[in-house]
């Protein structure tokens, strides 16, 4: 672990009545509601003018995340990490102002911490932290400039044709051009690594961009560059195995190269689309994953089960994209959520938020088993709770019970 160089922020990721109170307004779509400025306070948060990296440390209780806020005064090309103490393996996500996801990462910064690269447009920030199997974990949250210090050691890209493929891609790297440019229709190509360790796309003009990498048995990691050889971004495991980047900000006309390595088989072919970043689609993929709640508008299917009074139970075909219930609670007590797989097969997962996006709580595995079960202490409100299976290969059933417990007079 790095000697540490600043002071530090100690401060707890909890999202229950316990938890530090708020430093910030509803920023990110919700996600930083509870969120701390990195710098302290809003004021001493830009990190286009801060003299040196902002750090926090973070304690995160099981199932809950932590979340650092910050902001660019200009667009800047910003550095955002974290690294778990005592064997943690913290998990990120950036979001701006609007709560979408800009970038994901689980073990780019090596020794399993995780660490992403981007150019930021100015605006707000929320840099979320949590832990990778949803266990206790103490870590250390750091936001920079590229040109500062980092927090960790990176992950080292290997030589062209070596360990699963990657190496760096520049103008004199030989890669398979991906026909057409990048626009409404997504350019979809297939190979192994061992085939094609490189694609090129061209971007007409300038555009926010997607791409994804879907392998069921090469765990594909993929790499961008732009046509000069400069490391943009990269990104292992978006979607369960399978990996994306989200290009929020329009990347400008030109070529692209990314480098693709496999972490399992270097064989197996991988289905490579490049396409214009959707934020709809985006936020759709959210709320399929259970990494944020679907807005009660009626744009997104939400099965409406009342007023939880005492007891409810449902029977619900499970699979890997998550099935979304709400309930209303109409006085404060105690919740209790489980999920239990019909025939012991499918592995069930749940996620409640409240009705501003706000995440009450998560559980995979309860116990020694692969069913779920979730309690939280909640106020009266609107609630939603997510199912799905987490390898997304079952689509068997999973009954549910939910159970409301009051105070005792």
């Amino acid at each position: 672990m790095r000697i540490l160089k600043t002071p530090l922020t100690l401060a707890a990721g909890l999202l229950l009545g316990s938890a530090l109170p708020a430093l910030a307004q509803d920023l990110c779509g919700g996600v930083g509601v509870n969120g701390q400025w990195i710098g302290g306070a809003e004021a001493t948060s830009d990190i286009a003018t801060a003299a040196a990296y902002q750090e926090q440390m973070a304690l995160v209780l099981g199932g809950n995340q932590y979340v650092s806020l910050f902001s660019v005064s200009a667009p800047t090309q910003v550095r955002v990490e974290a690294a778990g103490r005592g064997g943690g393996d913290p998990l990120i996500d950036l979001y701006d102002a609007s709560g979408t996801i800009i970038l994901s990462d689980d073990d780019s910064g090596g020794d399993g911490s995780s660490r992403a690269e981007t150019m930021l447009q100015p605006g707000t920030y929320c840099l979320t932290m949590k832990a990778f199997d949803g266990a206790p974990m103490t870590g250390f949250v750091r936001v920079g400039r590229t040109d500062q210090d980092a927090l960790t050691q990176g992950v080292t890209i290997p030589d062209p044709g070596t360990n699963g493929g990657g190496g760096v891609c520049d103008a004199s790297t030989q890669a398979t051009q991906m026909d057409g440019q990048v626009g409404a229709t997504p350019i979809t190509v297939s190979g192994s690594v061992d085939q094609t360790p490189f694609w090129r796309f061209t971007v007409g003009t300038d555009k926010p961009v997607t791409i994804t990498a879907e392998s069921d048995n090469a765990d594909p990691l993929i790499t961008l560059y732009d046509g000069a050889g400069n490391y943009l971004i990269e990104n292992d495991d978006f979607d369960g195995l399978n990996s994306r980047i989200d290009m929020s900000s329009p990347l400008a006309a030109g070529t692209y190269c990314i480098a693709m390595q496999a972490l399992s088989d270097t064989t197996a072919p991988i289905t490579v689309t490049v396409s214009e970043y959707d934020p709809a689609a985006a936020l759709a993929a959210l709320y399929g994953r259970g990494e944020a709640a679907p807005p009660l508008d009626g744009s997104y299917p939400v099965t409406d089960m009342g007023t939880l009074e005492t007891r409810l139970r449902i029977d619900a075909q499970n699979s890997g994209s998550a099935t979304w219930f709400k309930i209303d609670v109409p006085q404060g007590g105690l919740l209790l959520i489980e999920a239990i797989a019909a025939g012991g097969t499918g592995d069930p997962f749940l996620v409640m938020f409240d009705d501003l996006g706000r995440k009450i709580g998560e559980n995979d595995d309860v116990g020694t088993g692969l069913d779920s079960q979730l309690t939280a202490r909640v106020n009266p409100g609107t609630y939603l709770v997510g199912l799905k299976d987490v390898n997304g290969d079952s689509n068997g059933f999973v009954r549910m019970v939910m159970e409301r417990y009051v105070p005792a007079q």
